[in-house]
């Protein structure tokens, strides 16, 4: 049997995540998650079922009628008892609530999105008129605020690469593991902001996906598309280190021979481990900015931006599917240029 991708290795994953939460969901929700399965990701389903199970839970806890009720088998016509109100409700409860002994918290990207959930489950019953009523779509999405993009200045960039390569900050337990895993990280770090490749799909990179000859990376993108990333000189640099070294010694398990960056364990690096990286060689360099591996990616958008000034290149690039996306994160830098614009023209000679 072949080694699976790890894209395969994920849905996999993941399928077995979504049949988890499945059986905590009434019978009835096993329709809609089949409607999902040719149109979205497993990821998105999994998201899908975990968020039905939170707003089950909360019926369950907060609603007298539900609470001696046997979830499993709950009518699908029980649907159509809740109102916009509970809909409401269900979102001030997701700001703080306990569940198995353990507190959960929201904001409003984590609300919004609970409910951009909850919209889509009534939307296909409501759709195929098995229910009367949608009250998730007269509820208001909750407004979030736009944020600031972090992002690294060159010279901090530098900083960050430079205290990979030396760990000299490093405490001597990290230096310890650091003589080990120098060539993977500061390969990754490089990679991370020289493509602006997402996390998912850095990890997910085998070693045929890079090709030398044209500098190109093959990645999966979100949502299970292929594309083509181009690299430059200093990334093809620190990959050719690291494969023809540490990379090439190394005896990766069985089912991870084909995996680019290879954990201690010897199994292909998870996200959390590169999260984890980031933050260790970022907190070298910068306290005050909140660094991961996301950040780097706009890193590398905004230097991107500021060289060719063009928006749909960038997009392209980051492999956003609607460049408004992109707009939206880069649009404080074209701010800044129209203000600069207003000193250029001089009326009066000094």
């Amino acid at each position: 049997m072949s080694e699976l991708t790890y894209k395969q290795q994920t849905d996999l994953k993941n399928i077995e995540k979504i049949r988890e939460h499945l059986r905590e969901l009434p019978v009835f929700c096993g329709e809609y998650f089949r409607s999902l399965e040719i149109r979205k990701s497993t990821n998105t389903r999994k998201n899908y079922a975990y968020d039905l199970g939170v707003f089950f839970y909360f019926l369950q806890t907060n609603n007298p009628y539900f609470k001696d009720k046997d979830i499993r088998k709950l009518p699908i016509d029980i649907l159509d008892m809740i109102t916009a109100m509970d809909v409401e409700e269900y979102l001030s409860f997701l700001e703080s609530y306990t569940k198995n002994g353990q507190l959960y918290t929201n904001k409003e990207e984590g609300k919004a999105r609970k409910l951009s959930s909850l919209t889509s489950f009534y939307d296909y019953y409501f759709k195929h008129g098995l229910i009367k009523t949608n009250p998730a779509r007269m509820v208001d999405v909750p407004k979030i605020k736009d944020k600031n993009i972090i992002r690294l200045e060159p010279d901090e960039i530098a900083k960050l690469l430079d205290e990979a390569e030396s760990g000299e900050k490093l405490s001597d337990r990290e230096l310890a593991l650091h003589k080990r895993t120098k060539l993977r990280d500061v390969a990754i770090l490089t990679l991370l902001l020289g493509t602006g490749i997402r996390v998912s799909e850095c990890v997910g990179l085998d070693l045929q996906d890079v090709d030398f000859d044209n500098r190109a990376l093959r990645v999966i993108r979100k949502g299970g598309s292929e594309a083509l990333v181009y690299f430059g000189s200093e990334v093809q640099a620190a990959l050719a280190e690291y494969i023809s070294g540490p990379r090439k010694s190394v005896e990766p398990k069985s089912g991870y021979e084909n995996a680019l960056f290879i954990s201690m364990n010897n199994t292909r690096i998870t996200p959390r481990s590169v999260e984890r990286l980031v933050k260790k060689y970022a907190l070298l360099v910068t306290t005050v900015k909140h660094i991961t591996p996301h950040k780097l990616r706009s890193t590398f958008g905004t230097a991107l931006y500021r060289e060719t000034g063009d928006i749909y290149l960038v997009a392209d690039t980051l492999g956003h599917k609607d460049v408004n996306t992109t707009k939206k994160h880069y649009a404080a830098m074209d701010e800044n240029k129209r203000r600069k614009a207003a000193d250029v023209i001089k009326l009066r000679n000094d």
